[in-house]
């Protein structure tokens, strides 16, 4: 069992920057992939980057290409995202996910890929 812990979030102003992070623990050690969702208000859970967790390989969404990078902390099992130049349509609820099975990181797109999901944190951004 893997437990993932997002933090980060809140209100913030269009064209600011933010960093959620993604705390995991219990299991951590045998992660593969680990992703980040969002799911805007009325809207479907939607893809936005992945890394492979061994090699550091990224796949990021074309809707925050060039906005949005991830990184991690190996050490401490953390998954970091960082949001630049946010606009309101960046406004959702944020989730962590994770995966301890083999898979392509370029085709674990979609939310019943995942095996384990952290509690969500909100970002709001005001116009």
């Amino acid at each position: 069992q893997v437990q993932l812990v997002e933090t980060g979030g809140g209100l913030v102003q269009a064209g600011d920057s933010l960093r959620l992070s993604c705390a995991a623990t219990r299991g951590a050690s045998n992660i593969y992939i680990m992703a980040w969702f969002r799911q805007p208000p009325g809207k479907d859970r939607e893809f936005v980057a992945n890394i492979r967790w061994g090699s550091g390989a990224t796949v990021i969404a074309d809707s925050v290409k060039g906005r949005f990078t991830l990184s991690r902390d190996g050490s401490n099992n953390i998954l970091h995202l960082q949001a630049n130049s946010v606009t309101s349509a960046d406004t959702a609820v944020y989730y962590c996910a994770a995966l301890r099975r083999f898979r392509p990181i370029g085709t674990m797109k979609v939310p019943g890929d995942y095996d384990y999901w952290g509690q969500g944190t909100q970002v709001t951004v005001s116009s």
